[in-house]
Order: structure tokens, then C-alpha cells, then sequence
């Protein structure tokens, strides 16, 4: 018997890319949404490598209509069809956290979709607009894990989503101050997750 084609390989984010744009010193423009699904079996989960990817928002470096990262990422996996008598556990990593406008489509697609466990691990806070604290208490509230980038996770994507130029073991450089800085973010982001407005 013949063996079928051979996967297609994964497209990887270029090196410095990834470092341009997930550096928490720095505030680029872009947003890049790195993401993983894992079939989760009792205690165990499983990789489901064919929705593993990353995708940038769109339209603000070409004049045209903007879009989102998560805006693209909620199209792209309502395309995926996941069984809904499944559990799957969705985990994505993204250069600056939702702004208000996605956080509503988040929680709306977590409501409507209760098989699939969300986590978001954000390089950098998105401050520009007033409302962000009551969105990411929003998207807490509705069942999504919402935290900053560590190490680990830089070190994950840097693993994951990057292409190394065939050098496949190529460490993570971490910049300056990243474990300063990440440590003093995620200590903010704990501040708004526990100030509920009265």
C-alpha cells in the first residue's frame, strides 16, 4: 500500500518577528496570537497539532479594514467544528491582551461553546482604552485563564512557533529585564482581577 502525502509543514513566525513583537520592554502594533488545542481525556491531554498556529491582526499596516487577532482566531476556530461532547482546552499566547471589543466576543463564544477551556497568556497588558480592567475581569469571570507571559511561556512559543534556520535547538534569548518585567506585569494583572468595582 502507497504511502499518502506527506503533511504539509507548519508555517513558523520568523525569529525576530517573534522577538519584535512579544518583547514585553517594547510596544509594537501588531498583535500576534500564537495557539494550541489539546483534547482533554480525564486527567490527561492530548496535542491536536492540526490547530496549532499563529496569526497577526490585519488591515493596520495596509490602510484597510482592521481585524483583530482575536477577532481572526474566534473565525478560525468556529471553523474547526470541535465535537461538542468533547473537552478541549484552547491555549493561546498573545503579544498584548484583548481590548474590550474582543474581550465581549470572547465571553460570548465562551458561553456558547462550554466544551472548550480557554487559556490566554498575554506578553503585555493593552491599556490604550478605558475599559480594559472590567474586560479582562470579564473574561476571568467567564471561565478563561487569563495571565502574563513568563519565561516558560516565551520559552514555549520560542520552541513551538519560530523558525530556527534548521538549528532546531537554538535557546530562547531572553532580553533584558524579561523576567523583571513579567514578574511586575503579572503583578498588575492580579491587581485587576481582584479589584471588583463595588
Amino acid at each position: 500500500m502507497a504511502a499518502g502525502p506527506a503533511p504539509e509543514a507548519r508555517p513558523l513566525m520568523d525569529e525576530q518577528t517573534f522577538l519584535d513583537n512579544f518583547s514585553n520592554l517594547d510596544y509594537p502594533r501588531k498583535t500576534y496570537l500564537c495557539y494550541e488545542v489539546e483534547l482533554l481525556v480525564g486527567e490527561n491531554s492530548i496535542p491536536l497539532d492540526e490547530y496549532k498556529d499563529f496569526l497577526h491582526n490585519e488591515g493596520a499596516d495596509m490602510g484597510l479594514e482592521r481585524r483583530h487577532a482575536e477577532l481572526i482566531f474566534l473565525e478560525r476556530m468556529a471553523s474547526w467544528n470541535l465535537d461538542t461532547e468533547l473537552r478541549y482546552r484552547v491555549t493561546c499566547f498573545i503579544s498584548w491582551s484583548p481590548c474590550a471589543d474582543c474581550v465581549d466576543e470572547l465571553v460570548k463564544f465562551l458561553r456558547a461553546n462550554g466544551h472548550i477551556y480557554l487559556r490566554i497568556f498575554a506578553a503585555r497588558i493593552y491599556d490604550r482604552f478605558p475599559g480594559y480592567e472590567e474586560g479582562l475581569r470579564a473574561l476571568n469571570a467567564a471561565g478563561a485563564e487569563v495571565a502574563m507571559m513568563t519565561f516558560q511561556e516565551f520559552e514555549h512559543c520560542w520552541k513551538n512557533f519560530v523558525d530556527h534556520k534548521q538549528d532546531e535547538d537554538k535557546p530562547f534569548p531572553p532580553w533584558d529585564k524579561l523576567v523583571l518585567r513579567s514578574e511586575g506585569l503579572s503583578q498588575g494583572l492580579a491587581g485587576i482581577l481582584q479589584n471588583r468595582e463595588e
